[in-house]
């Protein structure tokens, strides 16, 4: 059973859902437990990016993976969400670790959006009915690094993020021009995993090996 007694948690958890059916109908959300108070849903992008929203909840086992339309139809309905029967076996993959990331640097929100944009753009001049061309989602678009760490973000990372809608603006849909000055997004990493935390949710994606750097 999932437990989501706060209304706002629930509407969070539905906008993050819905969010995700939005890229793939089909999509299967992993709900793990965090201590006893919170449970982090998971989900796949489909630019090879993880998403994850993390709520305030009661989770009745450690680690379960469901169908997202199951989880959202039940928040809809209110009280206890039966999960029935688990789909671990449709999950993918392995998640990052739930602590040991270090804080990189902040990049302003304003940066990733119009990266995106310029992305889309290239995407429609080259891109195929399958989707935008790998070259440019593997493309480096932002570097980020601190004394010790330098981290590379590629175009799908920014993908994942924008389409998850997970920087806050005003409007129906996120542009450059919409997004607060002030709004930052933060860059966090361990030594094989990259993730970039959101006002509304975070993405995650193992760090590749060596990607040339090109001006962005």
């Amino acid at each position: 059973m999932l437990e989501v007694s706060d209304p706002a948690e629930r509407e969070n958890l539905a906008t993050f859902l819905t969010r995700a059916l939005r890229l793939d109908p089909a999509a299967v959300v992993r709900m793990r437990r965090r201590g006893d108070r919170l449970v982090s849903a998971w989900v796949a992008t489909g630019f090879e990016v993880l998403a994850v929203r993390t709520v305030a909840a009661g989770l009745g086992v450690d680690d379960v993976t469901v169908g997202g339309d199951l989880v959202l139809a039940g928040l809809a309905a209110g009280g206890s969400i039966d999960l029935g029967y688990g789909m671990d076996s449709a999950w993918r993959g392995a998640l990052p670790p739930a602590d040991g990331f270090a804080h990189v640097d902040d990049v302003p929100a304003r940066t990733l959006v119009e990266l995106a944009e310029q992305g889309v753009q290239l995407a429609k001049e080259h891109g195929s009915g399958h989707g935008p061309p790998a070259s440019l989602l593997d493309q480096t678009v932002l570097t980020v690094s601190d004394a010790d760490t330098r981290v590379q973000v590629p175009m799908r990372v920014v993908f994942a993020l924008t389409a998850m809608d997970f920087i806050p603006h005003s409007g129906d849909k996120a542009e450059s021009g919409r997004i607060q000055p002030t709004e930052i997004v933060r860059v966090r990493a361990t030594k094989t995993w990259l993730r970039i935390d959101a006002r509304f949710g975070s993405v995650a994606r193992r760090r590749s090996g060596a990607i040339p750097l090109l001006p962005s």
